[in-house]
């Protein structure tokens, strides 16, 4: 309600001519929308002509347990942005939509630098033949559900771990202060320094720097991945 009131009020509904949000925030620190936010905001754009744009680059192609994210929200974009899993690490990025928007642009209107790739685009064709026939969805989830009871049992023992949150294999924990439990950047920074430095390479994120995320492969295998996680937990302890 907020945030209509702010896009209402502030901008004004014929002065917008899209929204365009992550269904689960990457850089912003893996921020999971409340339940019904996004459904709301879809809504309002539908009753007021604003084209709802879902920018899955990093939340798309089975990260997070679902082929895009927009699935867990029950949410249908008007346009869907996508990259990074698209084709397997090769070069690629899309903009898909629906038809009336899609085919209003003039010949030669819309394109991209990556678009026309050959090879790229029969990696991408490979790719999502295995995301829909090789069980590559339910391995996120299962890595997800390891991430998670590992990163949970971590918090039990250590308050410096505040929030764990995610879907799928797209998971994060953020580190704070134990007794104010304010955001601790310091922290975070000197325990992504030391996996690194173990071999396990882990980026930070978030509005205060105080987010480790976690994105493995999702052909990754649980001894690999407990490994990782092992390091990690090491890395806190040490910290």
């Amino acid at each position: 309600a907020r945030v209509i009131l702010q896009l209402e009020k502030q901008i004004g509904a014929d002065n917008l001519a899209a929204v365009i949000i992550e269904p689960i925030q990457g850089e912003g620190g893996f921020i999971v929308p409340a339940d019904g936010f996004l459904p709301a905001i879809v809504d309002w754009c539908r009753e007021n002509g604003v084209v709802f744009i879902a920018d899955e680059v990093q939340t798309g192609f089975a990260r997070t347990g679902h082929m895009f994210a927009s699935e867990i929200f029950g949410i249908e974009p008007d346009l869907i942005t996508t990259a990074k899993g698209i084709a397997g690490g090769l070069p690629l990025a899309a903009v898909t939509g629906r038809a009336e928007i899609m085919d209003a642009s003039h010949s030669g209107g819309l394109g991209g630098t990556y678009g026309g790739n050959p090879i790229a685009c029969a990696a991408a064709l490979a790719s999502i033949d295995v995301f829909e026939n090789d069980g590559v969805i339910e391995r996120a989830r299962e890595i997800g559900a390891i991430l998670t009871e590992r990163l949970t049992s971590i918090q039990q023992s250590d308050p410096r771990v505040g929030d764990v949150r995610g879907h799928g294999a797209m998971i994060a924990a953020e580190f704070v202060d134990p007794e104010s439990k304010a955001p601790d950047a310091a922290l975070t920074a000197a325990v992504a320094k030391a996996c690194i430095a173990q071999g396990v390479v882990v980026l930070t994120c978030g509005t205060y720097g105080n987010v480790i995320r976690f994105l493995p492969p999702l052909s990754i295998g649980d001894d690999l991945l407990n490994e990782g996680l092992d390091i990690v937990a090491a890395a806190l302890a040490a910290a």
